[in-house]
């Protein structure tokens, strides 16, 4: 039983492995399943065996460099004094990931450029929604505690802070994601996180 879990999870690797060097070769909607299944040496069967369809493939094969990155935003310290600096920390982790681990890069690669959100791929607009939903929850909390603790100017909305953060974050991936010789990732997302954040903390008298 032991080898044939393991037989299993050995094949489900060989699938994402494959799914991510063609998705990034040829784009998500040219690849077909029947491709990934040759390439990673295994049956088209073995395919449906472990996914349903090419989206639960690709949302497989994304989670796998970013649950993470997703998880150390879920488990942020709560204490409101460090809020803000928990949500820098978590940022620049994930930026420096996606800027020096080369599957991250990958993943992100294809998510920003390679997929069509059309037909057999509605779920993986779905998952990627769900994501960031669950991302701006996560910083929008972690705002409004320092916002309570009188570390945030009362006047910021938060909801729509959270937003403008999020998308600031995003941007700067998509943007470098084109042209990664543009600037430095991690050396311009941590001076534009300081900024935007200290543009919102609550200025000593």
């Amino acid at each position: 039983m032991r080898r044939t879990k393991e037989d299993a999870q050995h094949t489900r690797e060989a699938l994402l492995d494959a799914a991510e060097v063609l998705f990034a070769q040829r784009g998500v909607s040219r690849t077909s399943l029947q491709e990934i299944a040759k390439t990673a040496g295994v049956t088209r069967g073995a395919v449906y065996w472990h996914f349903k369809d090419k989206a639960e493939l690709f949302n497989a094969m994304m989670e796998r460099s970013t649950l993470p990155m997703e998880e150390a935003v879920q488990t942020m310290n709560p204490a409101p004094e460090v809020a803000l600096d928990e949500l820098a920390t978590s940022a620049l982790n994930a930026l420096h990931r996606i800027a020096h681990d080369p599957r991250t890069h990958r993943v992100f690669d294809i998510a920003t450029h390679k997929v069509e959100y059309v037909d057999e791929l509605t779920g993986v607009r779905q998952r990627h929604l769900q994501v960031h939903q669950e991302c701006q929850a996560h910083i929008r909390a972690a705002f409004e505690r320092a916002q309570g603790a009188g570390l945030l100017r009362a006047e910021a909305d938060a909801h729509l802070v959270a937003l403008s953060y999020h998308a600031m974050i995003d941007g700067l991936i998509n943007t470098w994601m084109l042209d990664t010789s543009a600037y430095d990732l991690v050396d311009v997302g941590q001076r534009s996180i300081a900024l935007f954040i200290d543009g919102l903390r609550v200025k000593p008298a």
